[in-house]
């Protein structure tokens, strides 16, 4: 097995809310709120290695995007570390966070949201290189017509803006931002999860051409099983903050484990099944600011015990590349 080139190492993100002014003045006399602590990311570790794609999947409000933007340097954890090529890729910096390299690159799940209506997109996918000496600005129009080529996009269009385009050629724009600064390590966040279905297609086919092309290592963020599944060679799945389930892409399909995978897995309809009925996940996925104690998914588990609400079960081997975090692989529930 190669050496990871991105090691998440018991990270965990809190966010604390503070009261406003008005609850302050409330609190003078009793009436105030106190601190609120959102608990988005708790204790996760992951090793991610060169060339490989994680799937990270997970209800919304799970917390994969907040793991995303620690990757990716846009937060800095607020306990543990996460080293890329086993150097740090953010420190806190007063209340801001540092980004400390432009070798992990984000796309975000909203095209149009992420590109400053502004700015022509040459100039957009130009910016980076430029600012970080990638490339000359004597050269940076090749450059970006370069990179638009690279994403399926005509060149000309680079004297063009973010609103005379289609959804789906805004997110190869983002795209081909990321691809400028000459990233090893591309974080995704629901890159298609806009986009209409024949989009979302080609979107995809372009992620695997250019994987194949660049050897990209990818975090691949969505909340849809089947794109997952045709993208990833590993899949994680996270349950309130936390990683309940780790495997290969084909044995997690095979054979889910945990019981919140089984029930995403039920949950979603399938072809050639017959007559069915298809149900939601039982219950609602607890707030972050009052996670239940022990398992988190100990009120929706049709499995739980007392074992469950008390104590929080680690993240385990259960076979070769396989883990769980599940007390019916370990002794029980009782």
């Amino acid at each position: 097995m190669s050496a990871a080139l991105l090691d998440i190492d018991h990270v965990s993100k809190r966010f604390v809310k503070r009261p406003s002014l008005g609850e302050r003045i409330a609190g003078l006399i009793g009436a105030g709120r106190n601190t609120e602590i959102v608990r988005a990311v708790s204790d996760v570790s992951l090793k991610i290695r060169k060339g490989e794609v994680i799937g990270l999947v997970g209800e919304s409000g799970c917390g994969k995007s907040t793991l995303g933007r620690i990757v990716a340097g846009i937060y800095a954890p607020s306990d543990g570390k996460i080293l890329f090529d086993d150097k740090p890729v953010a420190r806190e910096q007063g209340r801001h966070t540092q980004k400390l390299t432009t070798r992990v690159q984000m796309v975000h799940q909203d095209p149009f949201a992420s590109l400053d209506p502004r700015m022509r997109i040459g100039d957009t996918v130009a910016e980076g290189p430029i600012t970080h000496r990638i490339v000359k600005s004597r050269d940076a129009d090749s450059y970006v017509a370069d990179m638009l080529g690279r994403v399926g996009l005509d060149p000309s269009y680079r004297r063009r803006f973010p609103h005379q385009f289609s959804g789906g050629q805004r997110q190869r724009i983002a795209i081909a931002r990321a691809l400028a600064m000459k990233p090893d390590l591309l974080v995704l966040d629901e890159p298609v999860a806009s986009l209409d279905v024949s989009i979302q297609a080609q979107v995809l086919n372009l992620f695997m051409d250019l994987r194949q092309d660049l050897d990209l290592t990818a975090i691949f963020i969505s909340h849809d099983l089947g794109v997952v599944r045709h993208v990833s060679d590993r899949v994680a799945i996270m349950y309130l903050g936390r990683i309940v389930e780790l495997a290969p892409t084909a044995e997690l399909y095979a054979a889910p484990n945990h019981p919140y995978t089984r029930a995403l897995f039920e949950s979603v309809p399938r072809v050639g099944v017959g007559r069915k009925n298809f149900r939601p996940i039982a219950g609602e996925i607890p707030s972050p600011l009052h996670p239940p104690s022990g398992c988190h998914f100990h009120p929706r588990c049709p499995f739980a015990g007392p074992r469950c609400k008390r104590e929080a079960p680690p993240l385990a081997a259960i076979g070769p590349g396989r883990f769980s975090a599940c007390h019916l692989n370990t002794g029980g529930t009782e």
